[in-house]
């Protein structure tokens, strides 16, 4: 019914001529209420028919809205012998947000030249996250090799996840400088959730065990660290803001959110899965997988929200 009222809102419409059988205009409202799970308490008004595109079809508006309120119009497809009604819809291939995810600046892990690419929208507090990450890392990466590039953005669930922000912020700081450096940092947040939350759950304790990674991390790479304290300092959210709402146009609404050229997996799931979409991708872009994956008897977990 959601993806129904979401089409194009027509106020006012008003019922015009119906199918002349009151019986077959019946069985259409029928089979309409029960296929798309109407509401009750809607109203259903069928439209005069038209001639459509397909032969063998006409077009059949129908009207579905509340009492007195807006009604949605929904073309259907009715068979000249009124024997079948069908419901078609268009989609523009070429213009699918999910093909088109901007990775552009972002750190990259395996092969930059990679023709599939897996792209992540990650909650560095996320423990469902955490378990998608140590599932990439090492075994998909060493199963795949230089044949798949790797690319987080960020989706923290900031009502959820009180220091996914921060931790999104320092990570993007680290990366301003340093590819393998942000990966270290990502890979140790996601191994020690437990130690940033801290006993007592203190959110500033949490913070400022982020920065005190960060800085450590930066540290043992020889990067700028003047630069870091004073990105760290600034706390600029418009990176993390700006993926977090192309994460939404996307219909994320929950995290890990994985996109392997285009098609999407949502939540952690068993590696096999995972491995099945990528081998998928590959096989499109002209790439032979890897051998059979052993089989493995992991469950599925909800998305981590």
């Amino acid at each position: 019914m959601a993806g129904l009222i979401a089409l194009t809102l027509a106020a006012g419409c008003k019922a015009q001529t119906p199918v002349n059988d009151p019986t077959l205009a019946r069985h259409i409202e029928v089979m309409v209420r029960s296929q798309f799970n109407i509401p009750q308490d809607f109203n259903l008004l069928i439209g005069a028919r038209k001639p459509s595109q397909i032969p063998g079809y006409d077009t059949l508006p129908i009207m579905v809205g509340r009492p007195g309120g807006k009604m949605t119009t929904i073309d259907f497809l009715i068979s000249s012998d009124n024997s079948k009604l069908a419901r078609m819809e268009t989609f523009e291939l070429a213009k699918n947000p999910a093909l088109n995810i901007d990775v552009a600046g972002r750190p990259i892990r395996g092969n930059p030249s990679a023709k599939v690419t897996v792209v992540n929208y990650d909650d560095l507090e996320c423990p469902y996250c955490a378990r998608m990450h140590q599932s990439l890392f090492p075994d998909t990466l060493e199963r795949y090799k230089d044949k798949v590039r790797f690319v987080y953005k960020d989706d923290p669930l900031t009502e959820l996840h009180p220091w996914a922000m921060r931790a999104a912020i320092d990570a993007n700081c680290i990366a301003a400088q340093s590819t393998p450096t942000y990966w270290a940092y990502v890979d140790y947040l996601h191994s020690h959730g437990q130690e940033i939350n801290g006993q007592d759950r203190d959110v500033s304790k949490s913070f400022a065990a982020l920065d005190r990674i960060a800085k450590q991390e930066v540290t043992i790479a020889k990067l700028d660290e003047t630069k870091l304290d004073a990105c760290i300092a600034k706390q600029d959210e418009s990176q993390v803001k700006a993926s977090a709402n192309e994460a939404e146009t996307l219909g994320v609404t929950g995290t890990p959110a994985i996109f392997v050229e285009g098609e999407r997996i949502e939540g952690f799931v068993p590696e096999q899965q995972l491995w099945a979409v990528i081998d998928r991708a590959l096989r499109a872009a002209g790439v032979e997988p890897p051998g059979p994956a052993p089989s493995t008897t992991a469950q599925p977990k909800p998305s981590g929200q």
